[in-house]
Formats: structure tokens, sequence, C-alpha cells
């Protein structure tokens, strides 16, 4: 199943908003982390939601980039939750978590290199053979940089796409954020994603500290990155388009406000 158009993320908060009346939105974003359980009332929310609306999965405990590889248990709990909901696609980030059985609950950066290509190919065949299905990653955030990195970030992404077959979420917020802690033209990364290789979009905030950026994802989709939105699509085209939230969650006419935004442009 495919879907297109715009998606917002599924939060406890609007349970509620989403079951009692069917709102304005064509796909919901569920976080697979909090429903990889064997049961109880976020499965039986989750399960009537389903019902309702077309779904993508995006998780954020995958540790694909870790030497390790993904937690065996980890993967097995996601198969489950896949199996269960049947998504349009399983996303999560491109990133580690973790190391020796221990969650830092953080998305973690990469370094640019061969060695880390070569971790990231196994991980990823080993995770699409396991799903049965392509998996999604997403570009992070990030606040300093690896002096050993060999290359850009975008042709890491597209050298990992080229070995693995594998798709991008690309966050555009996230893109604004690194370009300006690390000072590149954040069009120099969206340029170079082949746009059959984009699935989605997400659209966020983030916090102003002056000398840097810091993702945050609690704040109103500012001036800057609606901007940089307009020139991603018309580079990619029509991508499925999601405004995440992740804090401070406002009342959901609000998010619905920003999406209807996204669809003006």
């Amino acid at each position: 199943m495919n879907i297109s158009g715009f998606g917002l993320g599924l939060r406890t908060e609007y349970y509620t908003d989403f079951l009692e009346h069917l709102q304005p939105v064509d796909w919901l974003e569920v976080l697979s982390d909090n429903y990889m359980v064997p049961g109880g009332k976020p499965l039986y929310m989750l399960d009537r939601i389903c019902e309702r609306y077309p779904i993508v999965m995006h998780g954020v405990s995958l540790s694909i980039g870790a030497v390790a590889g993904p937690c065996p248990e980890y993967l097995n709990k996601l198969k489950i939750l896949k199996r269960r909901v049947d998504p349009c696609w399983v996303s999560d980030h491109l990133c580690w978590t973790g190391v020796h059985g221990r969650q830092l609950h953080d998305l973690m950066p990469l370094p640019f290199t061969e060695e880390a290509l070569r971790v990231l190919t196994r991980n990823v065949l080993k995770v699409q053979d396991t799903l049965g299905q392509i998996l999604v990653l997403e570009n992070v955030s990030s606040y300093v940089e690896f002096a050993c990195s060999e290359m850009a970030e975008w042709e890491f992404m597209n050298a990992l796409a080229d070995r693995t077959g594998c798709r991008f979420l690309l966050d555009v917020n996230n893109v604004y954020v690194s370009a300006y802690n690390h000072s590149f033209d954040p069009m120099d990364f969206i340029g170079a994603m082949e746009p059959e290789r984009v699935v989605q979009l997400h659209l966020a905030g983030h916090s102003d500290h002056g000398t840097h950026l810091i993702d945050t994802h609690d704040q109103a989709v500012p001036d800057g990155v609606w901007a940089l939105y307009q020139k991603a699509i018309a580079h990619l085209g029509p991508v499925p388009t999601m405004i995440e939230r992740d804090g401070n969650i406002p009342p959901l006419t609000d998010l619905i406000a920003e999406l209807n935004h996204a669809r003006s442009l």
C-alpha cells in the first residue's frame, strides 16, 4: 500500500481526536517503540486507529549504525508489530542509539566513512531480510562533526542506498539545523538526493541558541524551514509530508493548520 498527501504523528494526546472524528489528514505516523508491547491500552487504541487511517511506522531505537547490529529481540518485536499494523513502510534513524546492550535514548550521529558504510550495509540488509521489505532511514541533526569523516553526509547516504536499496525519510528541519551548525548550504544536501529515493518528508521546529540550533521538535515550523521545504519539493516533487511535534504538544487544530500551510505550498 502506498500513501500520498499529508500526515501527522500519532501522539497519545490525540487518540480521542482521531477516533471520535475523521480528521483532515491523509495518513498517520506511529512511533514503533510505543507499541512494541504484548498488550494493553496502547495496542487497543492503535488497532482502532489503524482501521480508520493509513499508517507508517517510525522507530527511534533500531540503532542501525551499531557495530554489533540491531538487537535481535528489538528486531523481532518490530517484525511482530509490522505484521499487526501492516504499515506502508517502516522507518528509523540513520544513527546509533546504544552500545553493549545499553540504550542511550538519543540519536547519535555516525562518522561518514567507508568503514561505517560497511557496517551499515550489513545491518540494513539484515533488517530488510528480517522485515521482508525495504527499510526507510531518516537523517539526524548533528552538533559536532567527526574529524575522520571521508565524505559529505549526502554522499554517504547515496552510497548506502546504492548498496542496499534502502529509501530515505528526509527531515527538512534536521537538514536546516545541521546546515546552520556546520556552515554548509542545505540545498547541497537536498539537491544531492535522488527523488525516487525519498519517500517521506518531516517538518518540525527547533530551538535557536544564536551560535547553534538544537533539534527539539517542540516548536512550530519556522519560516526558514518552510522556505527550505519549498525548495525541497521543487526538486523532489510531491513527497508525502508530515508535521512532527514531540514536545509542547498543542491542540490538534494547531498542527492541522500547519499541515494546511504545507498543502498550500
